[in-house]
């Protein structure tokens, strides 16, 4: 029985020295800067940078040079979060294209309470419980419309602040 687990051991123990060999002498993947990138952005997949999602935005910022400043969400910390990353200057947060600020809003009485549109939200903007009312909280939406497809009854809104 001890011959069993000094050769599992030794086995276990040479290919950790391997493994370690490995991890030091090959390339480091080279999406790692696109996964720091991608970790800084607020993840509300929103959209409105003008890509489908945060990875895909911080691939672009990555591989194509794509501005720092396109996310609403994140702001400005973001952007300065991405400057010192990256070694660039902070931008300014870029003017979105719509103008005024959208947000949501949800038609009281046609809502069934179904919480499809809760699900959708990016940014948890969305309250109530199932089978009851929703209602959006107005200073949390970043009128990224997800919410409005889900919808079973098109009890959703879109509405102009400014």
């Amino acid at each position: 029985m001890w011959t069993a687990v000094l050769t599992i051991s030794l086995i276990a123990l040479l290919a950790g020295l391997a493994l370690s060999y490995a991890s030091r002498s090959l390339k480091s993947d080279p999406n790692k800067l696109v996964e720091q990138v991608n970790e800084l952005l607020p993840q509300t997949q929103c959209a409105q940078c003008g890509y489908p999602g945060c990875r895909p935005y911080a691939a672009a910022i990555v591989e194509s040079g794509v501005a720092i400043n396109l996310c609403p969400p994140g702001g400005d910390d973001t952007v300065q979060r991405l400057a010192s990353l990256l070694g660039k200057d902070a931008l300014p947060l870029a003017e979105q294209p719509r103008p005024g600020r959208n947000v949501a809003i949800v038609d009281e009485a046609l809502c069934i309470g179904c919480t499809h549109c809760r699900s959708a939200c990016p940014v948890d903007a969305i309250i109530g419980a199932q089978q009851l009312m929703h209602t959006i909280i107005e200073a949390e939406c970043t009128g990224c419309e997800l919410c409005i497809a889900p919808c079973p009854v098109d009890c959703i809104s879109m509405r102009s602040l400014s």
